[in-house]
């Protein structure tokens, strides 16, 4: 309502304003310059003649205007007073629409801020003439409160494994610091116990080995910024050296691997990276697997990229699982009592370093058989 009243009450000024200019040019060409504009009329546009005034009958000077001048003077005037006009218009365009324009800045900012800090919807804040932006910024309050909702999330899961991590150093390292406490202590301890309990000590250690592995993972996650190298990397060698790398694990898991890849595949990336990505994702396979189960890898070419399957034989991960396998401190076993799974980073840290190439990675799981697959560039 108010601004239908402030604007006839704007045109109405324009108006008087545009009356009070004519009558001062008026004003100051009748009385200012009265004298000396009527002598420079005269003698500029009057031309003086002699004819015969038949009222008298005799001969005089008779005045009258010079209408060629007069014509090319009406006309200048009428050129420059358009020009003028058109120039002052513009001009006050050109200013009310940009203090319109500020003013319009400065409401969409205060509704955008009250959208934003609020729990109102969208349609409360915004008029029916904003609804483009209003539904933009439904749009980026929802996309905001989603990433903040998996930052939470995230920070969740990684305060939790911490608080888990830092519970579990302790039972090994109490079973460890037992078991040498006893074979100090008894020093005619038979052969075979003696052996025995070496034996359990060892394994303790290896776990609070695991575990302390799994703190410095989230710390190097926290800290590093992943720089690559790149260069052409002979695919087929570094999977076959990674492979004979993982035969102890293998052979722990009574798995084995069998390769389906081209002696003569290339890819282009930082090989010391790409090489932890294969090294996360084989780890996952061989701890998920079913035991005496090969994990196969293949590699295809495509006209610009390879692609590079990993597939092991185990539990079918669920779907909902499935979707948040690649985020950061998740763990397909959430039970700490399990030696599966570390601090949920492999898999987040291998599709970093993959996008971080260019390429894509994905994983699917269906009939006990899950499937990672990993696009490279072939060439730079």
């Amino acid at each position: 309502m108010k601004r239908e009243i402030e604007k006839p009450f704007k045109i109405f000024l324009t108006f008087l304003a545009g009356i009070i200019l004519c009558l001062g040019v008026y004003y100051f060409v009748d009385s200012v310059l009265n004298g000396s504009f009527v002598a420079w009329f005269e003698e500029h546009y009057m031309t003086l003649t002699e004819q015969y005034i038949p009222e008298t009958g005799t001969y005089g000077v008779v005045r009258q205007p010079d209408y060629y001048r007069l014509k090319e003077l009406l006309f200048t005037v009428f050129t420059c007073v358009v020009i003028v006009t058109i120039g002052v218009a513009l001009l006050a365009a050109h200013f009310h629409a940009k203090a319109k324009t500020r003013k319009t800045v400065t409401a969409i900012s205060e509704m955008m801020h009250d959208y934003m800090q609020n729990e109102k919807e969208a349609t409360e804040v915004f008029p029916k003439e904003y609804a483009e932006i209003s539904t933009q910024m439904v749009e980026i309050k929802s996309t905001m409160q989603r990433h903040e909702q998996i930052l939470k999330e995230e920070a969740a899961r990684k305060n939790d494994l911490i608080t888990y991590l830092a519970h579990d150093l302790k039972t090994p390292l109490t079973s460890v610091i037992g078991y040498l406490s006893l074979l100090d202590e008894a020093a005619d301890m038979p052969t075979p116990q003696r052996a025995k309990y070496l034996r359990v000590t060892l394994e303790k250690a290896k776990r609070l080995e695991k575990l302390i592995n799994e703190f410095f993972e989230i710390t190097r996650y926290n800290l590093q910024s992943i720089a690559l190298e790149e260069e052409t990397i002979d695919l087929y060698y570094m999977l076959v050296q990674m492979t004979d790398e993982f035969y102890p694990l293998l052979q722990a898991h009574q798995n084995t691997i069998t390769l389906d890849v081209d002696e003569e595949m290339t890819v282009y990336g930082d090989a010391e990276k790409l090489a932890r990505v294969f090294n996360n994702i084989l780890k996952n396979a061989v701890a998920y697997s079913y035991a005496g189960t090969p994990i196969k890898i293949r590699a295809q070419r495509t006209a610009s990229a390879v692609q590079i399957d990993v597939q092991n034989q185990g539990k079918t991960i669920p779907a909902h699982k499935l979707e948040r396998i690649f985020e950061k401190f998740f763990r397909l076993d959430e039970s700490r009592s399990s030696n599966t799974g570390g601090a949920g980073l492999g898999l987040a840290i291998a599709k970093e370093i993959v996008t971080l190439h260019g390429g894509a990675i994905s994983a699917a799981s269906q009939n006990e058989v899950t499937t990672f697959s990993v696009t490279l560039p072939a060439s730079s």
